[in-house]
C-alpha cells in the first residue's frame, strides 16, 4: 500500500514537472520534431527517396517548422499565464491593502461614532440641565411676582389720593410687572413643551367665541378697530382651548403692535377642507423676505431698535410649538396689501383640524 502511494506520488510529481510550461515549451517541440524526423526517415528509407525534394520539404515542415511554431505558441501561452499570475498577485496585494484600509476606516468610524455618542449624551445632559435651571428660576420668580402683582393691584385700587406722578409710576410698575410675569410664564411653557411635559387637553372648541374672547382681552382699550370676516356656523375645531386662545391672543397682540394706530385689524375664519383656517391680517410694514421661517425661531424679532415694540421674541416660537402639538399648522403670508403702490401688511394663519361629531364617529 505504501509502495503504491509512493509510485502515485512520483507519477504525480513527474506529471507536474512535465506540464510545467518552462519544460513543456522545449520538451514538446523536441518530441514532435524527433517523431516527425524518425517517421519521415523510416517512410522514405523504405522507398529509397532519401534525396527526394518531397522528403526534404516534409522533413523541414514537420520536423523543423512545425515544432518551432508549436514552441512559439507555448511561449506565448507561457507569457499569458505569467501575466495572469502577476495580475492575480497584484489583485491579491490590492485586496489585502483594501481590507487593511477598510478595517482601519471601520475602527476610525467606530471611534468617531463613540465620540459622537458621548458628545450627544453630554449635549442632552446639558440641555436637560438648562431646562431644569430655567424651570427652577422661573418657578422661583413666580412666587415673588405674584405677590408683587397683588400688592400693585391693591395699591392701584386705593390710589385716588396719590399725586398724578406717583399714580403714573404705579401704573407703569404694574404694567412692567405683568409683562415680566407673562415672560416668566412663557419661559415655563417653552421649557415644559421642549421637555415634553406640557399637558395638552384636546376637545371641541368653538372658533368664533374663542376669537372674540382673545380680541376682547388684547384690545380691551377699544382704540383699535376690528374687522370681522368669519364664516357663519363653522364647526368646532379639535384642540386645547386654553393654548389656542394664548396663540391667537399673541397673534392679535403682534398685529396691534406693528400696525399703524389708524388702521384696522382683520380677524378671519373659514372652512378649508377638513380644517378651519383662522387668520389675523394687519396693515403693518410686512415681514422682510430674508426673514422667512426664521421668524418662528427663538428670540427672533423683526426689529431691534429702541423704538421697536417691546417683546422677547418667544411668542411665535411658542405659538408654533403649541399649534403643532395640537396637530395644527401655523404660517404667514407677507405682503398682502399695496399701500400707495408699496407692498405691506402680513397675514398670520392657523390651520386646525375640525372636531369629529358623534355622527362622524359612527360613519
Amino acid at each position: 500500500m505504501d509502495s503504491s502511494n509512493s509510485i502515485k506520488a512520483r507519477l504525480r510529481n513527474a506529471w507536474d514537472w512535465f506540464i510545467d510550461l518552462n519544460v513543456l515549451e522545449w520538451v514538446l517541440p523536441l518530441i514532435l520534431s524527433s517523431s516527425a524526423i524518425i517517421f519521415e526517415l523510416i517512410e522514405h528509407a523504405q522507398n529509397d527517396e532519401m534525396m527526394d525534394p518531397g522528403f526534404i520539404g516534409e522533413l523541414v515542415i514537420f520536423g523543423i517548422l512545425g515544432p518551432i511554431i508549436i514552441r512559439d505558441i507555448l511561449v506565448w501561452m507561457h507569457g499569458l499565464m505569467d501575466a495572469q499570475k502577476m495580475a492575480n498577485a497584484e489583485i491579491l496585494v490590492l485586496n489585502r491593502d483594501l481590507e487593511k484600509k477598510v478595517n482601519e476606516r471601520t475602527i476610525a468610524l467606530e471611534q468617531r461614532n463613540a465620540e459622537l455618542d458621548r458628545a450627544n449624551t453630554e449635549l442632552r445632559d446639558l440641555d436637560e440641565m438648562k431646562s431644569d435651571f430655567v424651570s427652577l428660576v422661573s418657578h422661583e420668580l413666580r412666587a415673588p411676582l405674584t405677590a408683587l402683582n397683588g400688592g400693585l393691584e391693591l395699591a392701584l385700587q386705593s390710589s385716588e389720593n396719590l399725586p398724578p406722578r406717583s399714580r403714573a409710576i404705579l401704573e407703569i410698575m404694574t404694567e412692567e410687572s405683568n409683562r415680566l410675569t407673562n415672560f416668566v410664564q412663557t419661559i415655563l411653557d417653552v421649557s415644559r413643551l421642549e421637555a415634553g411635559k406640557l399637558a395638552i387637553t384636546f376637545g371641541p372648541v368653538a372658533v368664533h367665541p374663542l376669537m372674540e374672547q382673545a380680541a376682547a382681552i388684547v384690545l380691551a382699550s377699544g382704540q383699535r378697530k376690528v374687522e370681522w370676516n368669519v364664516t357663519p356656523d363653522l364647526p368646532p375645531i379639535l384642540g386645547d382651548e386654553t393654548y389656542l386662545e394664548q396663540v391667537i391672543r399673541n397673534l392679535i397682540s403682534n398685529a396691534d403692535k406693528y400696525s399703524p394706530a389708524d388702521k384696522p385689524i382683520q380677524l378671519c375664519a373659514e372652512l378649508n377642507g377638513d380644517a378651519i383656517r383662522i387668520s389675523i391680517k394687519d396693515y403693518g410694514l410686512g415681514i422682510p423676505a430674508d426673514m422667512g421661517e426664521r421668524i418662528f425661531s427663538r428670540f427672533s424679532r423683526l426689529e431691534s431698535q429702541e423704538s421697536s415694540p417691546q417683546g422677547w421674541g418667544l411668542g411665535l416660537y411658542l405659538g408654533r410649538k403649541l399649534i403643532e402639538a395640537q396637530n395644527g399648522k401655523i404660517g404667514f403670508v407677507s405682503p398682502i396689501w399695496k399701500n400707495n403702490g408699496k407692498p405691506s401688511g402680513s397675514e398670520f394663519y392657523i390651520l386646525m383640524p375640525v372636531a369629529q361629531t358623534p355622527e362622524d364617529d359612527l360613519e
